[in-house]
């Protein structure tokens, strides 16, 4: 799959934080930054210049685009990201960095160009959400599952069977990889979107996606649940009231919420 290289010069932090969100929205799934600069990745054939256009005017930023040619993603990896530890618990590495001496979840991704490393906010939340919840028995739906990293961590909480499902044949292909380095046999994995999914239900979906895909597809997580825990993210703190607001529309309670730098992620219960 090709991918389109977005390079920002952005100094403010919290100026990035707005653009990762918005850019997230629009479709762009990974993001470098350094002090001055924010590089945004998206599939060629998801870029919509004349969506992206508006929000970096807003901004009044200095940009370019290329297109990236096929390149060693761990190299890539290495050289920019360092292992994430959550709460004491839960280790997330790529498979070039030693284990954690003593740790209780030890998680090896190699992410490539898929979303769900960790070391985005949205992806910590999901995962303090989830050592949160009760796992042990239950099955799981992995809705967006970028890097299949949350599956993962569910079948290691306990899960009895999980479904990890994506629209992007890349995030597919990897989450197969990671599966396998994990020795995670309980997940299930499938290409498409919500409405591929047929004939089944959950306990626990889990579904770190977009603000706009979230509302569109509340009303199926509904069907796919007879009642259960949904934990969201992927979005912004002025998001949450529409959310709430469509998803109690959809018979789900609202239990909590947890921010950081902005992004958000609420649990629900149906």
């Amino acid at each position: 799959m090709d991918y389109l290289e977005l390079k920002i010069e952005v100094k403010d932090e919290e100026q990035r934080d707005i653009l990762i969100c918005k850019l997230f929205g629009e479709g762009f799934e990974s993001f470098v930054e350094s002090e001055n600069t924010l590089l945004a990745y998206i599939p060629s054939h998801l870029f919509i210049k004349e969506k992206v256009d508006p929000i970096l005017e807003e901004f009044h930023v200095n940009r370019t685009f290329s297109m990236i040619p096929k390149r060693n993603w761990n190299e890539e990896w290495e050289k920019h990201y360092d292992p994430v530890l959550i709460s004491d618990k839960c280790y997330i590495r790529a498979p070039f960095h030693p284990p954690l001496e003593g740790n209780r979840f030890d998680i090896v991704i190699e992410p490539k160009m898929s979303f769900g490393t960790a070391h985005h906010e949205t992806t910590v939340l999901m995962i303090e959400f989830m050592m949160e919840s009760e796992f042990n028995g239950r099955r799981v739906l992995d809705m967006g599952c970028g890097t299949g990293i949350l599956a993962i961590f569910a079948g290691k909480l306990g899960a009895e069977a999980v479904v990890a499902i994506d629209n992007d044949e890349w995030s597919y292909q990897n989450t197969l990889e990671n599966i396998s380095r994990n020795k995670a046999d309980m997940i299930h994995v499938e290409l498409g979107d919500v409405k591929a999914l047929k004939n089944t239900s959950f306990d626990i979906i889990l579904a770190n996606i977009n603000r706009n895909v979230l509302l569109e597809d509340l009303k199926y997580y509904s069907s796919l649940m007879p009642g259960g825990d949904l934990i969201l993210s992927g979005f912004y703190k002025e998001d949450i009231p529409v959310i709430i607001e469509k998803a109690e529309k959809n018979d789900f309670r609202f239990l909590t919420l947890k921010t950081k730098n902005n992004w958000v992620a609420i649990k629900f219960r149906k």
